[in-house]
C-alpha cells in the first residue's frame, strides 16, 4: 500500500509537524483541544523509533534495490531503540548487506548480534525460530569460509534444528553439511546429507548447479 510506505518514510517529520501544531493549538486554546495533536504526533514519533523503516527495507530487498536499503538502515539512528524482534531483523539485514559487500567480519559480528536477540513464543516466536536457522546457516557458510569446519557443522545443524523457512534453505544446508562430512571423510554421512538435498529439488540455480556438480564425484566414494 503506497500510502502506508509514504507514511512509514514521513511519519518522524510528520510527527514533529503534528507536534508544532500540539504546542500552538495548547497554548491559543488550552491542553484539551490539542490532545488529539499530541497524541498523533507521540505515536508517529515513538513509532518512527521503536518499530523503524522495516518495511521500506523489505520493499528495497525484494526489488534488489541494494543501495536503497543501505540508505533506508543508514537513517535508523538508534537501532537500540527498535523493540527487540525489529532489531534483530535490523542486525540480520545488516549481515546480508555486509555478505553482499563481502564484509565478511562485519557479517558475522552483526549476525551475531541478530542471533543474540531471538527467541519467544507464540506465531510471532515461530518466524522468529524460522529466521534464527536461516540466521545460523549464514554464519556456518561464513566459518566454512574461514575454514572452521567444527563452528560451521555446529551452526549448520543448530539452524536444521531451530527450522528453515523455506527448502531451498534446507538443501543448501544440508549441501553444506555433506561437504562437511566429505571433508572429515566420513564419506556415508555426506551421501546422505547429499540424499536430502537433492530430494528437496532445490530451483535455485546456483544449489542446482552444486548438486549436479558433487552427483558427477560422489556415487564414486566409498560408504
Amino acid at each position: 500500500m503506497k500510502w502506508l510506505t509514504l507514511l512509514i518514510k514521513y511519519r518522524l517529520w510528520l510527527g514533529g509537524v503534528l507536534l508544532a501544531l500540539a504546542i500552538f493549538t495548547n497554548v491559543q486554546a488550552g491542553f484539551w483541544p490539542a490532545f488529539v495533536l499530541y497524541l498523533a504526533a507521540v505515536i508517529l514519533i515513538v513509532g518512527h523509533f521503536i518499530f523503524g523503516p522495516m518495511r521500506l527495507i523489505q520493499e528495497c530487498m525484494e526489488s534488489g534495490d541494494i543501495e536503497g536499503a543501505k540508505k533506508v538502515i543508514d537513517s535508523i539512528w538508534f537501532p537500540s531503540l527498535l523493540i527487540k524482534p525489529i532489531r534483530s531483523v535490523y542486525y540480520t539485514v545488516k549481515g546480508n548487506l555486509d555478505m553482499a559487500d563481502q564484509n565478511y567480519e562485519g557479517a558475522e559480528k552483526h549476525l551475531k548480534m541478530s542471533q543474540s536477540l531471538m527467541g519467544g513464543g507464540g506465531i510471532l516466536g515461530d518466524q522468529m525460530k524460522q529466521a534464527e536457522g536461516a540466521n545460523k546457516l549464514q554464519l556456518g557458510m561464513l566459518a566454512m569460509q574461514k575454514g572452521d569446519m567444527k563452528q560451521a557443522e555446529s551452526y549448520i545443524r543448530g539452524a536444521i534444528r531451530a527450522g528453515l523457512p523455506d527448502k531451498e534453505n534446507e538443501a543448501a544446508a544440508y549441501l553444506q553439511l555433506s561437504s562437511i562430512m566429505i571433508n572429515k571423510r566420513e564419506f556415508r554421512a555426506g551421501k546422505e546429507y547429499f540424499r536430502k538435498a537433492k530430494g528437496l529439488k532445490p530451483t535455485t540455480p546456483q544449489i542446482a548447479d552444486q548438486i549436479k556438480q558433487m552427483e558427477k564425484y560422489i556415487t564414486r566414494m566409498p560408504g
